[in-house]
């Protein structure tokens, strides 16, 4: 053997340790709020067997909004946080809490340094849906009839602040902005925190509740929603007649934690993260470039040690949009992915910043379970779409997933999960 082959494989060796070896980055608990369901296995189950989570949504929600449709969660849900905390926080900050316990809860309250414990929940919309309604109460009630506490309401970093607090984290609370990638990049965050030795655990994922007139017609306007009438039909990722995005809300929350850390204290170890990449454009703020987000996919694959042969599935980003399903191919053609694909957003909506980390989730648990959930809604695939997208839920062996995210801005985010 040369000396540079053996420099090569001396390099690669170092590589895999340091992917699979002390800093690996292990989830040991994870916790959702969904138009599914409350709670991740409940969604999980729903996913499974093709049941949607989108349904018609009340003159209360969508006011005088063009689209009646959304992914909601169901406000009984909310019963289980406190009155007190219910006036204080903002939806998207109720359903981070409510994830973050259970994944906490899961992954068995880890005693760890608070200086060693952080925080990392991305979205799109903050508090907007605070926003909305305190401005109703300023102007048809008076000023002094606001909120004292709207400020910390409509804040982006609510989410990621409220559960340092909850948890008595110290190493931060990261908050990425970063459109409907924000929860994947929150993932992404923590991967990074860990890697280098900024922590030791860190609970990430990604909330929004931007389920709000504005919302619903600011979209609706921009011609991005699904006009389709039926709730449960209505996202058809690459679908031939597919005509538009669901919006949706919820939360999704994983603990992430260095795997020794995790082994020496007997936690249960659920799965791993093992690569990530974020990106941007830099050309646009609503039109992807579908070369971009394959560079973004092909930079994961290679931070995992991993290539485009060892993926076993994909979850997609696929919101529906005509245009951004046919990006999303493009890209993944051009990385060289073959591997089946499945778009959960087709039962429930675009949860926007939550999107990614569910995406997480769901990719996780279709590993632990050897089962690929289907795309619903998806009864003929766009010709213009040479993938094998998954329309049945399939059995599968695969032990490693890409998981997709993509933001207005031009934000990429690719996420690599193994099972073992």
């Amino acid at each position: 053997m040369s000396s540079e082959s053996a420099n090569r494989n001396d390099h690669r060796h170092r590589a895999d340790e340091g992917t699979r070896g002390a800093n690996r980055v292990a989830v040991t608990g994870y916790g959702a709020l969904t138009p599914l369901g409350l709670g991740a296995e409940p969604t999980w189950s729903a996913l499974r067997a093709g049941r949607s989570g989108i349904r018609h949504i009340g003159v209360d929600v969508a006011d005088n909004a063009p689209v009646r449709i959304a992914g909601t969660i169901d406000p009984a849900y909310v019963e289980a946080v406190p009155v007190r905390e219910r006036r204080r926080l903002d939806r998207a900050e109720q359903y981070t809490l409510l994830a973050g316990r259970e994944a906490w809860a899961m992954a068995g309250r880890p005693e760890v340094d608070p200086d060693r414990l952080a925080t990392s929940v991305g979205t799109a919309y903050g508090g907007i849906g605070s926003i909305g309604i305190q401005e109703h109460v300023r102007v048809t009630e008076g000023p002094r009839r606001v909120s004292p506490h709207l400020v910390t309401m409509l804040l982006p970093n609510g989410p990621a602040a409220w559960l340092s607090i909850e948890l008595g984290a110290r190493a931060g609370a990261h908050a990425p902005t970063t459109a409907c990638a924000a929860g994947a990049q929150g993932l992404a965050t923590g991967l990074d925190l860990i890697r280098a030795g900024r922590a030791d655990v860190v609970v990430a994922g990604g909330a929004d509740a931007g389920v709000t007139p504005l919302s619903l017609t600011g979209f609706a306007q921009m011609r991005a929603l699904s006009t389709n009438p039926d709730p449960a039909a209505a996202s058809r990722p690459f679908d031939q007649d597919r005509d538009g995005f669901v919006l949706a809300e919820g939360a999704v929350v994983l603990v992430l934690e260095r795997e020794d850390h995790a082994r020496a204290r007997g936690a249960t170890v659920y799965g791993y993260l093992d690569g990530a990449s974020v990106t941007s454009d830099g050309r646009d703020i609503v039109n992807a470039d579908p070369a971009n987000q394959a560079r973004t996919i092909t930079a994961a694959l290679r931070d995992a040690d991993a290539g485009p042969a060892d993926v076993g599935l994909v979850h997609a980003h696929a919101t529906s949009t005509p245009a951004g399903d046919r990006n999303e191919s493009d890209a993944l053609t051009g990385a060289g992915i073959t591997a089946p694909v499945t778009a959960t957003k087709s039962m429930t909506g675009h949860m926007l910043g939550a999107s990614g980390a569910a995406g997480a989730l769901a990719a996780l648990l279709a590993l632990r379970d050897h089962v690929i959930p289907p795309t619903v809604n998806t009864e003929k695939v766009d010709p213009e779409i040479p993938h094998d997208v998954v329309t049945e839920a399939r059995r599968t062996d695969a032990d490693l997933a890409l998981v997709n995210s993509f933001g207005f801005g031009g934000h990429n985010v690719a996420l690599v999960v193994r099972s073992r």
